[in-house]
């Protein structure tokens, strides 16, 4: 049960690390450090749009409408270490 714990530990921080990832890529297309028009970056930021994009709209559904200003991503990053917390403080149930 260990290996459960470690695993689902290990897959929420991918979570964490590919919301961070977006994050940070939105804001340097936004500021144009990165250019879109680049095949590589655009490679990356089509594909991590297409990956967080159901999660996010989900989130939107339920989030009320604030202009240009997207919640979702910050929304989607605290359910990530809610769940981490959750997970650690019921470590004893996977041993």
């Amino acid at each position: 049960m260990t290996s459960l714990f470690q695993i689902l530990l290990m897959l929420l921080g991918v979570v964490q690390f590919v919301i961070i990832v977006h994050i940070i890529m939105s804001w340097l297309i936004s500021f144009q450090v990165l250019n879109i028009r680049q095949p590589f970056v655009a490679q990356i930021w089509y594909g991590l749009n297409r990956l967080l994009d159901p999660v996010y709209r989900r989130i939107r559904a339920f989030l009320p409408d604030l202009g240009g200003l997207d919640l979702a991503p910050l929304i989607a990053l605290l359910a990530v270490y809610a769940l981490k917390i959750v997970l650690y403080n019921n470590i004893a149930l996977f041993y």
